[in-house]
């Protein structure tokens, strides 16, 4: 079975990322003929003149009749050599928290620039978002490349403007190729008109990059989902589900159980209904214990020897989602992996001012899509780790009790105290 690898996508207003992702499924050939027919019937009213393949992923009405995307929209696709995930995400300033979703769980993002508009502000805002989520590779697709010729002094220009920006960003590795999505040169293959361009194609190298992990914990962290109980004739035996987050496990292991602090060993592993010598990070598993300890859902099993942190106050970095302010002293329901808990805002740190990549000082308030740094105290123990080092155990989200809706995204950087 091929590898997985999640990507998002992403770009300004009329850079043509959607257009990219639609070329990208029609020339690999993963377009449904019925998806194919309704695109060119609405090619057609639209009056494009071409297969306008950025309806294949400008899937709501609302964003046809607009022109661009407002939703994240969400396509899986897979060639003999690797599975794809792929996120394509709005290019509009007022959805940064739709970029912030998309990019929540991507490996890899391809950031689509239209060689006619260069490094905008968007472009920019779309980058340091990627950056602060984690987000390790980079490919920027410098898009329209048949506006300028083919010719490769105006992408060797972009190139050093990217370079000086991106210096003070996290990406490990970036990559810069040059593409016409409307035209589908160097998509899926090379294009004749860009001899001087000696590296892969798009697909080739999505193909090819290193998928890197979404976690640099070696530790094991496995969030408790569901306790399955079983009945047989020596009695009730119990076994704890749950997707491994982080670092392996073995038959014999001896593990922590939070937040009980007490130790066992492991028993038995069963991953796939089957049974199992090991897991690993990532795979959905039941353990069953060799003692008989109070467990249920929210709990975590862990590393002996490297627990995370048990914290109730700590700093994080969020994206506000909600439509009315955050402010200081607002309480919210917060989802730690598989756990939830109660918290307070006890102070709000600064705004992130995308635009001019600094901190702005905030005294009371961050409005709609504000990405900012601030203190939450928890009236139960939580057990993270920082976002850095892991995706799964460092991010939360923060729901408004009235109303339910998730108001926003976080990303643990800083405990206060153990708790």
């Amino acid at each position: 079975m091929p590898d997985l690898l999640r990507l998002v996508i992403a770009g300004s207003v009329d850079s043509g990322k959607s257009t990219t992702i639609g070329r990208l499924l029609f020339d690999s050939k993963q377009i449904l003929d019925d998806q194919l027919a309704q695109i060119e019937r609405a090619s057609i009213r639209r009056s494009r003149g071409h297969l306008d393949l950025s309806l294949l992923t400008d899937g709501l009405r609302a964003e046809r009749e607009q022109g661009i995307t407002i939703d994240v929209a969400y396509r899986y696709f897979a060639t003999s050599r690797r599975a794809f995930v792929v996120a394509d995400t709005p290019g509009h300033v007022q959805y940064t928290r739709n970029m912030v979703t998309g990019a929540s769980t991507a490996s890899l993002c391809i950031l689509v620039v239209g060689i006619d508009l260069g490094l905008v502000e968007q472009t920019r805002r779309h980058a340091v978002v990627a950056s602060l989520l984690g987000v390790r590779s980079l490919v920027v697709a410098v898009n329209k490349m048949d506006l300028v010729g083919f010719e490769e002094e105006p992408l060797t220009q972009l190139r050093r403007e990217f370079d000086d920006f991106l210096a003070d960003l996290s990406f490990e590795d970036v990559r810069f190729i040059p593409i016409s999505a409307l035209r589908g040169d160097n998509i899926v293959r090379s294009s004749d008109d860009l001899t001087w361009y000696k590296g892969p194609a798009l697909l080739e190298l999505l193909e090819s990059v290193p998928v890197p992990l979404d976690d640099r914990l070696d530790h094991l962290r496995l969030p408790i989902q569901h306790v399955v109980r079983t009945a047989d004739g020596r009695g009730e035996s119990r076994s704890y589900a749950g997707r491994i987050a982080s670092g392996a496990i073995r038959v014999g292991d001896d593990v922590l159980v939070l937040p009980s602090n007490l130790r066992s060993r492991v028993r038995t592993i069963t991953v796939a209904g089957k049974a199992a010598d090991s897991a690993r990070s990532q795979e959905s598993v039941a353990l069953t214990l060799e003692d008989d300890l109070d467990i249920s859902r929210g709990h975590m099993i862990a590393d002996p020897v490297h627990p995370p942190v048990a914290m109730r106050s700590f700093d994080a970095l969020i994206c506000w989602m909600g439509h009315d302010q955050l402010r200081t002293g607002s309480r919210y329901a917060l989802k730690h992996t598989t756990n939830w808990s109660r918290v307070v805002v006890e102070r709000i740190g600064h705004r992130f001012d995308l635009k001019h990549l600094r901190h702005r000082e905030v005294l009371s308030a961050l409005g709609p899509n504000d990405l900012g740094q601030i203190s939450l105290r928890s009236l139960s123990p939580l057990f993270a780790d920082p976002y850095q080092s892991n995706r799964t155990t460092g991010s939360f989200i923060l729901v408004d009790e009235a109303t339910n809706d998730t108001v926003a995204a976080g990303m643990i950087t800083m405990p206060h105290s153990p708790g």
